[in-house]
């Protein structure tokens, strides 16, 4: 086990840094840079090169990028290009508004997709099982901001009954509205809580008719006691590492559903530092998106391989 917990945890930091290095390339390669965008087509080439010297765009790459990383293992996540404010205070503003679209979606994921999936895994053929793979395959087939854009169009425009957008609102004035919060938390909610409930509805139905519960039940065990004890701990082995997928899923579908309902969360922050060319935004805005994906796929695979030790889980 701890040899196993060693690996995937070099793994994970592996991952974060070739991340960052790739989104730093990346960034550097892109036409232009902040000193082009606050100018602008106004500025004069002699401006644009004061403002970069002034902004320290002038300097080699790799340096600024191994400064940057200096700056972190202090907690510096460096200063914005555009706006001259902390990066780590932006984020930090912003971050409560996805707070608020991201833990009520959790919370409906961690709360339904059990149920439903241990109800269909246990009915297999039922109306219900039926509903939820139906209801799975439309989902999937429907991308999260054309369903954000068909719930805006029907509840919120031809209906009135829900708010269609949050421009211009805050924390606090969300909190004093929740009413905006109900059809992005929907969006949010629907395909992962479909992708959990049918990833334990498969665990639950295979553990049920698999060789070990069989033997039980010829034991003389009870139903309930073989799916209690036997069927759903052992499903819960793949749940682990789906629920890890939800929760990272969550995080990047809050990027498009931020830009659709007009959020001024993580999501939002992210297109504008990629559209201002502001790389220490762009790059704490990778770090903060992959660190979270990395730990909750570690935690997940940490808790499959624990549940199951005996199998091997993938990296």
């Amino acid at each position: 086990m701890r040899g196993y917990v060693l690996r995937r945890t070099l793994l994970a930091v592996v991952q974060c840094l070739v991340v960052l290095v790739a989104v730093f390339a990346v960034g550097s390669l892109l036409p232009g840079d902040t000193a082009d965008v606050l100018r602008g087509e106004l500025g004069t080439p002699e401006q644009v090169a004061a403002l970069r010297s002034r902004l320290g765009l002038d300097e080699p790459a790799w340096p600024r990028f191994v400064h940057w990383l200096g700056g972190l293992a202090t907690g510096d996540l460096g200063t914005s290009l555009t706006t001259g404010v902390p990066v780590g205070d932006d984020l930090g503003r912003r971050v409560g508004v996805t707070l608020l679209l991201g833990v009520p979606a959790l919370l409906l994921v961690t709360l339904l997709a059990p149920l439903l999936g241990t109800v269909c895994g246990l009915r297999e053929g039922s109306r219900a099982d039926r509903a939820m793979n139906a209801t799975a395959v439309l989902l999937h087939a429907v991308p999260e901001f054309v369903l954000a854009l068909l719930l805006v169009a029907s509840v919120s425009l031809a209906a009135g009954l829900l708010p269609a957008t949050a421009i211009g609102m805050d924390t606090g004035a969300l909190l004093a509205q929740p009413s905006v919060l109900v059809l992005p938390v929907v969006v949010l909610t629907a395909r992962h809580l479909c992708d959990l409930a049918r990833q334990i509805r498969v665990s639950v139905a295979a553990e049920r008719h698999g060789p070990v519960a069989e033997h039980l039940r010829l034991l003389g065990l009870r139903e309930r006691t073989v799916v209690l004890r036997h069927v759903l701990p052992n499903a819960l082995g793949p749940a682990a590492q789906q629920y890890a997928r939800c929760v990272e899923g969550l995080l990047g579908g809050a990027v498009l559903v931020e830009a659709v309902f007009g959020f001024r969360g993580l999501g939002g922050g992210f297109v504008e530092a990629v559209e201002n060319r502001d790389l220490p935004e762009v790059q704490a805005y990778a770090l903060l998106f992959t660190g979270t994906a990395v730990v909750v796929n570690l935690l997940g695979d940490l808790v499959a391989y624990r549940l199951a030790p005996r199998r091997e889980v993938s990296a």
